[in-house]
């Protein structure tokens, strides 16, 4: 359905708590699509406001040109100080020489060929998550499934025991949910952040990943394992620079929090697309070959992360625009998902769409998303398996939304499930 768009006004793209109800986002991507698609957005202060892009051809501009568009002021909607850059800075927040050199330490165990070699593992642990999550009859498809299984994963990349899964899923939920209070320690916007400003998202909880993360160092220093942690330690990036244990500490954190949160968001907006469009689920059930197509709408209409930003390095014009040096761009990335240049009929959930160039990783930039195959094959592997053994899947209460401007995240996901 295409929602009908708010009074421009009403639009406020800084404000966490209009991200809750499933449905106003929209409505503003809308607005926004139709109206000022280069738009001014004001925010509370510390902050200054920034230019709010919702248009899928303006957000890969932006994405491709990293001399025009950086990175290295942050990517969050924060606006940060030189000291908290230089003690927060991750991979994300890196451009040119240095950026790729640290994305270079992992990037081949994210490439097709390491991947691959998974397939079997991924099958294997999907039947044992729908298993035990089946067994019950009604269950949280988000505890029980969505994120269980690609935090299993995870463990399974990092070398770290089972066990371990439930707390790096907390971790998760307590870092990038800093504004949302069911998850938060602190939120982000109170006075209480302030004595976490020089750590990652202002939030505690890294403090406790950082610990987690140094302790598996210590371990696998030195050592001949290929897992990430000990790719981390014992490799040289190409530009010759070892890591500090700053650049580990912020490594390690991003792969914990990116990991998990941004899968299990994308599978869990799938399973609700699927219920809500039931014709769309009797299509793959009758024809399984279409699901890894159907996987690239499962990315677009799940857009499990809102935004990231840039900075303007220059004074630049865009979209009619006059962009001032050092003025924040955040690239919407779920509103480009929507865009109706770019995708036909862009409301519609089609799991045979075909002209599907969308933006859930990014576009042609050099900080497209390092786990994106990981992430396609764990959800076509996730639905091949899931599919089949439906006869029927029914919401059985509310579905509560993540309160965040940044994370498309549903909390809870209660369904009742009749098996084939």
């Amino acid at each position: 359905m295409i929602p009908d768009p708010l009074p421009l006004d009403e639009v406020d793209l800084a404000d966490p708590g209009k991200f809750t109800d499933g449905v106003t986002p929209w409505r503003m991507f809308r607005t926004l699509h139709l109206e000022d698609p280069v738009h001014w957005q004001p925010e509370p202060t510390p902050n200054a406001g920034f230019w709010a892009l919702t248009r899928h051809e303006d957000i890969a501009r932006v994405d491709r040109a990293p001399e025009t568009f950086t990175s290295t002021k942050f990517v969050n909607l924060e606006e940060v100080d030189d000291d908290q850059i230089k003690r927060r800075a991750s991979i994300l927040e890196l451009d040119g020489v240095r950026h790729r050199a640290l994305r270079g330490l992992l990037q081949r165990q994210f490439g097709a060929a390491v991947i691959g070699k998974y397939t079997d593992f991924l099958r294997r642990l999907t039947a044992t998550t729908l298993d035990a999550a089946f067994a019950k009859g009604s269950f949280d498809f988000v505890a029980d499934v969505s994120a269980d299984f690609p935090i299993n994963v995870l463990a399974r990349l990092l070398g770290v025991p089972e066990g371990d899964t439930k707390q790096l899923i907390d971790w998760g939920n307590r870092i990038i949910g800093n504004t949302d209070p069911d998850y938060a320690d602190v939120l982000l916007d109170s006075e209480e952040s302030e004595q976490y400003k020089h750590l990652p998202f202002r939030s505690p909880a890294t403090l406790e990943v950082f610990e987690y993360g140094r302790a598996l160092a210590r371990q696998r220093r030195s050592g001949a394992g290929t897992d990430l942690v000990s790719r981390l330690v014992n490799e040289t990036p190409r530009d010759g620079v070892p890591l500090s244990d700053q650049d580990f500490d912020n490594y390690f954190l991003l792969l914990v929090v990116a990991g998990n949160e941004t899968t299990r968001h994308a599978i869990t907006h799938t399973m609700l697309a699927l219920i809500e469009n039931p014709d769309q689920l009797d299509l793959l059930r009758r024809d399984p070959s279409l699901i890894p197509g159907a996987v690239e709408e499962f990315l677009r209409w799940a857009s499990p992360v809102y935004h990231f930003r840039r900075t303007a390095t220059q004074d630049v014009e865009l979209g009619g625009k006059r962009i001032k040096e050092g003025d924040k761009v955040v690239m919407w990335f779920a509103a480009g998902n929507r865009d109706e240049d770019a995708f036909v009929d862009p409301y519609r959930f089609d799991v045979t769409r075909t002209k599907n160039d969308h933006l859930t990783f990014g576009k042609g930039s050099p900080h497209l998303c390092l786990g994106n195959l990981l992430a396609r094959t764990e959800i076509r592997i996730m639905f091949e398996e899931l599919i089949p053994r439906l006869a029927d899947i029914r919401l059985a209460g509310e579905v509560p939304r993540v309160r965040s401007n940044f994370v498309n995240g549903i909390k809870r996901l209660p369904v009742d499930v009749t098996l084939a």
